[in-house]
């Protein structure tokens, strides 16, 4: 496994992957940092391209990312997280929409618990993702990283 930090126009990140792809990407002061392994090293080598991506996406240059992704999760929440990549730049969802988007439209709580596991924030826009009555909710990253994300690609949502 190999890991890298990234400093981003909105703070730090941490980045790890394989040869199968990117596993997880987090902010360093965000709710749920990336812990990284006595095993892992440290390469930026690797990153090259997802550093590359960011860097056009936080310009204003990028609206979706092309990257081979490997985030590990269940089955459920892969669904989720597949979801969450069809949501497109500048748009939001709802829990609701999602879990009925995925056929489970009872499920919103597990939804919500899955949104809140994506590995790979950014890449996989769980930011995009706000309450029924279009106010923000939770955020890994905290709520005000999710608003300047959400500002930054253009979408609405009420404060």
């Amino acid at each position: 496994m190999f890991y890298c930090y990234y400093l981003s126009p909105m703070g730090e990140i941490a980045m790890a992957g394989d040869e199968n792809g990117l596993t997880a990407l987090a902010f360093v002061d965000g709710k749920a940092p990336l812990a990284i392994q006595a095993d892992w090293q440290q390469s930026t080598h690797c990153f090259t391209e997802a550093i590359a991506q960011l860097d056009q996406y936080f310009a204003g240059t990028r609206n979706d990312f092309d990257l081979k992704l490997a985030p590990r999760g269940t089955a459920f929440q892969q669904a989720v997280w597949r979801e969450l990549m069809a949501i497109p730049h500048g748009a939001t969802r709802s829990y609701q929409q999602l879990a009925s988007n995925i056929g489970k439209p009872s499920a919103v709580r597990a939804v919500g618990t899955a949104n809140g596991a994506n590995p790979i924030a950014i890449i996989i826009p769980c930011h995009r993702v706000i309450a029924s009555n279009g106010k923000l909710s939770g955020y890994a990253g905290g709520i005000g990283l999710k608003a300047k994300l959400l500002m930054l690609e253009g979408a609405h949502f009420k404060v």
